[in-house]
């Protein structure tokens, strides 16, 4: 049950939008026991967001998993997320934090699993 919330500064064409939730939904399967099937993906665009003082293009990705997993699964899905933004908005990955927050309490269709 992984959830993955992109905030950029950013414009996010609809083909840009689907392109993103395509390639995060390949991406989430670096953490052992994700996939796309239960991914939720969220994109915001042009937020207000400066980073090092100015507004140049830049992104906050949110990423929260049921369970937890191994730094360096959490490692290579940054890598993977950054390639992502880079490729399909042109953010410098070094404009880019991701965020990993993972719990044992997650609610779904009335109940928590």
């Amino acid at each position: 049950m992984p959830f993955i919330n992109v905030k950029t500064n950013t414009a996010v064409p609809s083909d840009k939008e689907t392109a993103i939730k395509s390639a995060l939904g390949q991406a989430i399967t670096a953490i052992p026991g994700k996939s796309e099937s239960w991914l939720m993906v969220g994109i915001e665009p042009e937020k207000v967001l400066y980073f090092k003082g100015d507004n140049a293009p830049a992104a906050m990705v949110e990423v929260s998993v049921f369970g937890s997993a191994d730094s360096s699964a959490f490692s290579k899905l940054t890598n993977q997320i950054c390639n992502i933004l880079n490729e399909q908005l042109s953010i410098d990955r070094s404009r880019i934090y991701v965020k990993y927050e993972a719990t044992r309490d997650w609610g779904w269709n009335g109940s928590n699993f």
